[in-house]
Order: C-alpha cells, then sequence, then structure tokens
C-alpha cells in the first residue's frame, strides 16, 4: 500500500503460464486499463474480459476501485488470468476480509500448469511422426 497524492493504492503481481501482470488498485468509478488501453481495446474475447473482471464481481467492488495493469509474456489467455490473480492479491491486500471469498473462488491460488518441453525424437511435447511399417 502507498500514497500516490491523495489517493490509496494497493498493489499485486499476478503470473500465469510465461504472463506477468502489475496491477495497481486505485479508489475510483471501475475503469480497467491494461498497458495503456482500456479493457474493451486490449481483450477481444468476452471471455477474457470475464475473467478479468471475475475478482472484482465476486466481492461487489466492480465500481469502487480503478485497475492500472502492466502485462507481458505469453498469450492472451495466459495475461488474462495474471490479471485476475494480480487483481485478487491486491485486493487481498485492500481488505483482509475479501479473502475467504477469493480464496473459495481460487483467484488467490496461481495456476502451476505449464508448458511441457519437448522430447527428442518427437515433434512436439507428446506428438509423434506418423508411423510407417515399411
Amino acid at each position: 500500500m502507498a500514497k500516490a497524492g491523495e489517493k490509496i493504492v494497493f498493489y499485486g503481481t499476478g503470473r500465469r503460464k510465461n504472463a506477468i501482470a502489475r496491477v495497481r488498485l486505485v479508489e475510483g468509478k471501475g475503469n480497467i486499463t491494461v498497458n495503456g488501453k482500456n479493457l474493451d481495446e486490449y481483450f477481444g474475447l468476452e471471455t477474457l474480459k470475464y475473467i478479468v473482471k471475475q475478482p472484482l464481481t465476486v466481492t461487489n467492488t466492480l465500481d469502487k476501485f480503478d485497475v492500472i495493469c502492466k502485462v507481458q509474456g505469453g498469450g492472451f489467455t495466459g495475461q488474462a488470468g495474471a490479471i485476475r490473480h494480480g487483481i485478487a492479491r491486491a485486493l487481498n491486500e485492500a481488505n483482509s476480509e475479501y479473502r475467504p471469498v477469493l480464496k473459495s473462488n481460487g483467484f488467490l491460488t496461481r495456476d502451476p500448469r505449464m508448458k511441457e518441453r519437448k522430447k527428442y525424437g518427437l515433434k512436439k511435447a507428446r506428438k509423434a511422426p506418423q508411423f510407417s511399417k515399411r
């Protein structure tokens, strides 16, 4: 928590696959900014916008905080998951009463699933070359 001028700011870092999101929560009207763009401009799919807003919706704080985040690495889905994780962590820092709700929905847990490494003799992690008897 830090004070930017008169407003109180809460920080949270979220990770998912190779994406890392640095999230700031500032008291406001509910604007969500990702890498300097509006949420609707940055994410085209409605499901990704829904994923980003989940922690705010569950805690009924959608119109209480402005979210400013910088996200890098990974693809769009991983970035949306990282932003969700960061927002949940920042909300937990803002008010510890939100913790049981966020925890029960699984927003505070970092998703450990990663891309499996490629193995030699195979084309990808598990895809083998086509088998021919002769």
